[in-house]
């Protein structure tokens, strides 16, 4: 989606962190197999790919907030700001659709933009682990490098609404966070019906609510929309992210074969399926992927 001009950016809406361990060895192919077998969530690599990532040197890490970020223009042509920006729209949506719909009051996830690798409370990770959401510390993770690894290996744009979709995800696993779910989910896990592919699943739901209202949701601050209706081949664009990285779609790009007893995300039907269930219900209780008996 496009943000429209008139709004603002809180600078340090999200922490810049740079430096740290840099990975030596494996290449954009490994690291792309890595990222997209631990898409947003994070969890321990294989033995062969920390191998790989392991190694390198270090450099001392610095925090900052965001520089360059403060115009429209700049949220639709940078990675990094468009970040921060869909940010501060899913804070102004949640934090009216939250306690309207459960009485629970929002409170903001925190915000990292890291570059190589970053310590947080769910411990230490690198870029290859992808987007991620660490309960621990109610923090959102990325490298935006993630998106170059997407339209580079796996065929898709990562364009706007495809970028904001893997944000508005990572925001949806803290609204599973607030509500309670994370916790009592067994995420460890696999399966079609598994907890961990539910947990996915609903996340995708939430992050479809998001997009299906942010055209319409009024900024309070400038008294408009922050950003301009989605167009069809932004729609379709976010789809196609959300299709390629089903477990099917991943499985297959690794071994050639399908394996759903191994799912822990979903497949790309499933996960197209709950994107645009959101997206056209904007109710967070048909979201509810632990309480359904139909997974798709």
């Amino acid at each position: 989606m496009t943000f429209q001009d008139g709004g603002s950016f809180d600078s340090n809406r999200v922490k810049k962190r740079s430096g740290g361990k840099i990975a030596a060895g494996g290449g954009i192919g490994v690291i792309a197999i890595a990222l997209l077998s631990q898409f947003i969530d994070l969890g321990p690599l294989t033995p062969l790919i920390q191998q790989l990532l392991g190694g390198g040197s270090s450099t001392p890490s610095t925090e900052t907030g965001l520089e360059g970020c403060e115009t429209a223009e700049d949220a639709n042509t940078k990675d990094e700001c468009r970040y921060g920006w869909t940010l501060e729209s899913l804070d102004t949506y949640w934090a009216t659709a939250l306690p309207q719909q459960t009485g629970i009051k929002y409170t903001a996830p925190g915000a990292v933009s890291f570059e190589n690798q970053v310590s947080t409370a769910c411990g230490s990770a690198t870029s290859a682990s992808g987007p991620f959401y660490c309960p621990g510390d109610q923090t959102v993770y990325i490298d935006v490098a993630f998106y170059d690894v997407l339209r580079s290996q796996f065929g898709t744009s990562a364009g706007p609404l495809a970028q904001q979709y893997i944000i508005a995800h990572e925001v949806g696993h803290h609204i599973e966070n607030l509500t309670g779910l994370l916790a009592k989910a067994q995420r460890q896990g696999t399966g079609p019906e598994s907890d961990s592919v539910r947990t996915e699943l609903m996340a995708d739901c939430l992050a479809g609510m998001w997009a299906g209202a942010a055209a319409t949701t009024i900024n309070p601050e400038t008294g408009k929309p922050d950003l301009e209706p989605i167009t069809e081949a932004q729609l379709r664009d976010a789809l196609d992210a959300a299709a390629a990285v089903g477990d099917d779609r991943i499985q297959q790009a690794q071994t050639g074969q399908v394996n759903p007893h191994a799912f822990t995300h979903g497949s790309a039907a499933q996960r197209q399926k709950w994107f645009m269930n959101g997206y056209q219900n904007q109710d967070i209780n048909k979201c509810n992927a632990f309480a359904s008996k139909d997974l798709g």
